[in-house]
């Protein structure tokens, strides 16, 4: 009979750990028949007529128990815990304002770095001052070519790689994010070939010019590759470690060698990518190591490309938005006469490099903002019951108004400060020697509302992306990208050359207003959007 019994015990545990909390009898006799247990034996081990009366027995004793989830069931509610604690969470809102804040900015340090080594020593680490116009072209024709062909890769990097980390599937993070860097480099390499071999027939630059454009684009492009994965896998400190490196390195080959500029642009840039390869696979190798994940596949080009085709599209035609303006300035020739299809113009870049602050000093706006959007999305919908939909949806859409305040009140104080560096002695005149020309100011202060709705059109585009709405974004950015290029063209063929940052600042306009538009659809029936994605 004491036979019988720890029988029957072993049996009721092992359907715990199997099931948790059992739904009916007809679960616990399926589990009982999956473990092998036949009619016959019932009888014989446990003591029942059949299996039915053995699992109603079960069943009863189950149910009775107050604590009744099995490993998995226990593994997820500690998971759950520790993403955020209720009582805690509203305590900490005005802390995570200043931590997010800063960590938006910080996360910065690389961008200003450059802007205090070219102020104080006229070089950074792909910039000069030496530099001539024609030297300058090639320089920033390498630089846009880079951003624009990988930054699709940077979006899909941020959607599929951050899928598998967040579901600690270490092995197939690592795969995945290997694949996505060779997969970068080698379109970088042919959209070279295609380039070159264009030139060949059509002969637009010389030939070393080329080459140079295509080894600051393939550099930069990689750099930026190699870059975006330690964001994405909370490595973001050794960003700003492997460009101070580079850019270490590029001033001391400045100051105590005798080598060509682009050879120390090149050896700087080398040995920030260098450091990022290093830290990487000696972060992945480390963490694989400890835990490999859940699944050892290959990652599945299709299904990665099905996942991440509108992230893709969305990543290049923000970095072809962006420098569409420059290009169709550069290649006006109203009041000009070019050497070139697009030769570079100092007066308009300085105005546009001032402008884009405007984009870099919200950028904690953007951590802020989207991280408390996803913890309160996750409190609420944790605290409120199901039938308070309506309050669910309603308190998200207050925050969303309180972020646009927290917006607006950082761009005030934003535009104060570029007014400073635009007007007074301790600004652009003081590191630079010189005054800002009446053409640089124009292109500024248009620039700076065009960057200024574009931040915004991207803050609603975070909002929509924490619940995967990805089609409207590309819709926006295609659109306010055939707005920009449109008005350029006219404008800077008929009016004046540097009118084309007016496309820019139309198409930005527009991109604010639809992602503002769809944003509030989305909170409106956030429940729903909430459901659908998981």
């Amino acid at each position: 009979m004491s036979a019988k019994k720890e029988l029957l015990q072993q049996l009721i545990s092992s359907i715990k750990e199997r099931n948790g909390k059992p739904v009916n009898p007809r679960v616990v006799s399926a589990t009982i028949e999956s473990l092998g247990i036949r009619d016959i034996d019932v009888v014989d081990d446990y003591g029942f007529e059949s299996i039915p009366h053995l699992a109603i027995y079960i069943y009863e004793q189950l149910t009775q128990e107050s604590e009744l989830k099995n490993k998995y069931q226990k593994a997820a509610e500690a998971k759950n815990l520790k993403k955020i604690s209720l009582n805690a969470y509203t305590s900490v809102r005005r802390k995570m304002l200043i931590k997010e804040y800063s960590t938006g900015i910080f996360h910065l340090f690389p961008v200003f770095l450059q802007v205090i080594s070219i102020i104080i020593f006229g070089i950074s680490l792909w910039t000069y001052v030496g530099f001539n116009n024609l030297q300058s072209t090639a320089v920033v024709l390498g630089v846009i070519i880079g951003l624009v062909t990988t930054g699709g890769f940077v979006q899909v990097i941020g959607k599929q790689v951050s899928f598998y980390w967040y579901n600690e599937d270490y092995l197939m993070t690592k795969r995945t994010t290997q694949k996505i860097l060779w997969t970068g480099v080698k379109t970088l390499i042919i959209t070279f070939l295609i380039i070159s071999g264009l030139n060949f027939f059509i002969h637009l630059y010389p030939y070393q010019f080329v080459l140079i454009v295509f080894i600051y684009s393939l550099l930069i492009g990689v750099l930026l590759l190699v870059l975006s994965p330690l964001y994405t896998v909370k490595q973001r400190w050794v960003i700003s470690v492997s460009i101070l490196a580079g850019t270490g390195t590029t001033l001391a080959l400045y100051f105590f060698s005798r080598i060509s500029i682009y050879f120390v642009h090149w050896v700087g840039i080398l040995v920030a990518i260098g450091i990022a390869v290093f830290y990487l696979n000696y972060f992945f190798k480390r963490t694989v190591k400890v835990k490999k994940g859940l699944y050892h596949a290959r990652p599945k080009m299709m299904l990665s490309v099905y996942r991440s085709f509108n992230y893709f599209f969305y990543g290049i035609l923000i970095y072809t938005f962006i420098f569409t303006d420059r290009i169709l300035a550069w290649s006006s020739t109203l009041n000009r006469n070019l050497p070139y299809v697009v030769y570079y113009e100092k007066d308009y870049e300085i105005g546009m490099d001032l402008a884009i602050l405007v984009f870099f000093l919200l950028a904690g706006v953007l951590e802020y903002s989207i991280t408390s959007f996803s913890r309160n999305m996750d409190y609420w919908q944790r605290k409120l019951k199901y039938n308070k939909i309506e309050v669910f949806n309603s308190n998200m859409k207050k925050l969303y108004f309180k972020h646009l305040r927290i917006f607006a009140i950082s761009a005030v104080i934003i535009a104060l400060f570029l007014y400073g560096i635009i007007t007074k002695p301790w600004g652009y005149e003081a590191g630079f020697d010189e005054t800002l020309s009446p053409l640089s100011i124009k292109v500024c202060l248009i620039g700076s509302f065009g960057y200024l709705f574009l931040t915004l059109g991207m803050l609603n585009v975070l909002y929509l992306y924490t619940l995967n709405q990805h089609k409207k974004p590309l819709k926006a950015i295609l659109i306010a990208f055939l707005l920009n290029l449109a008005f350029g063209i006219s404008l800077s063929r008929m009016v004046a050359y540097e009118d084309s940052v007016i496309g820019m600042l139309i198409g930005s306009l527009f991109f604010m207003g639809y992602t503002t538009v769809a944003t509030l659809k989305f909170l409106k029936n956030l429940d729903y959007y909430f459901y659908a994605a998981y």
